[in-house]
């Protein structure tokens, strides 16, 4: 039996779940971009989508992680508008952090049309940390000190200038009565394992990034969350984290995780994308993976996606507008 044709046989036999895809797999071999380099939250898309792949029994193919870092995403997003159009084998982990720099028109002369958008399937909320023997205990240390000297703190991101992970700091930091947040130290990092390794080597003071880059490092004691930026408690293991609302500084910020691919891609290829995305985040696999590392519900697929991107791209573009 060709290649192509393995998913049809694995939905009628049914071996591995209820779950199926029921479209052709792409005949080009199966990669996946993440914008930055290892240990991010685009690496953790990649590699935990690419696992599930095979796991669920969705290809039998391997699906490699090709790290493709810089411009805050536009390197990958460059990349492929120029050189992958129309490849059926290729995705690329994107996030909330596309949507802003697609607001800020960063990726000179490209714009949301000009990729595919296939779908999300979780999202990150934003989180700020600190080392373990950090004297900052809860955002009002942070506040009180920075109120004393604005230098005393000093800040990591991996998102770019004026990218998310800045531009959730700066909202807190407005929330809390800082007035002077121009002059506050902030130091951008290719991705966010960068980020969080300047604080864990001391250089730097807090990290502003999401749960997932950082669960790992809570859960081995290096880290401490000083807020979480969610309307309420993630769920177990992380309910004992607070959140930024509880100590009376009310920003919410929510980070889509999910995946576009090239223009040019067929009907039927994009439906074998699509229905993958819908397949694994209905898995129990994928939600004990969410469960893992802090990811909330939040799952579209398809033209409802691609609205929703452009739609938060409009309204990002408002927010940038006014920081402006």
């Amino acid at each position: 039996m060709p290649a192509k044709h393995w998913i049809s046989a694995v939905c009628l036999a049914a071996f591995v779940s209820p779950l199926c895809v029921a479209a052709e797999q792409p005949e080009n071999r199966l990669e996946c971009l993440a914008p930055a380099d290892p240990g991010g939250g685009w690496d953790f898309t990649c590699r935990q989508f690419a696992a599930s792949l095979r796991s669920l029994g969705i290809t039998d193919k391997s699906m490699q992680t090709i790290n493709m870092a810089g411009a805050a995403g536009g390197v990958a997003y460059a990349h492929v508008v120029s050189k992958r159009n129309g490849n059926d084998g290729t995705i690329v982990a994107a996030s909330s952090s596309n949507a802003i720099r697609l607001a800020q028109n960063q990726y000179p002369g490209m714009t949301s049309d000009d990729v595919t958008w296939l779908g999300a399937l979780g999202a990150d909320y934003a989180v700020l940390a600190v080392r373990q023997d950090s004297k900052l205990h809860t955002l009002q240390d942070m506040f009180d000190a920075l109120s004393k000297n604005i230098k005393s703190v000093k800040f990591s991101g991996g998102s770019g200038v004026l990218g998310l992970d800045q531009v959730n700091l700066l909202r807190v930091l407005s929330k809390g009565g800082i007035d002077s947040v121009r002059n506050v130290t902030y130091l951008d990092f290719n991705n966010g394992a960068n980020a969080i390794t300047q604080v864990l080597g001391g250089h730097l003071d807090v990290v502003s990034g999401d749960i997932s880059e950082v669960s790992s490092f809570i859960e081995s004691g290096d880290l401490r969350v000083l807020a979480v930026l969610s309307d309420k408690r993630l769920p177990p293991p992380l309910d004992n984290l607070p959140t930024a609302r509880e100590q009376g500084v009310d920003v919410v910020a929510p980070n889509w995780r999910g995946f576009y691919a090239p223009a040019g891609i067929s009907a039927s290829d994009k439906k074998f994308w699509t229905d993958a995305i819908d397949t694994v985040y209905q898995s129990d696999h994928w939600k004990e993976i969410m469960r893992r590392n802090g990811l909330v519900p939040f799952h579209m697929t398809g033209d409802e996606f691609e609205n929703f991107v452009k739609d938060q791209i409009a309204s990002l573009n408002e927010t940038m507008q006014m920081i402006k």
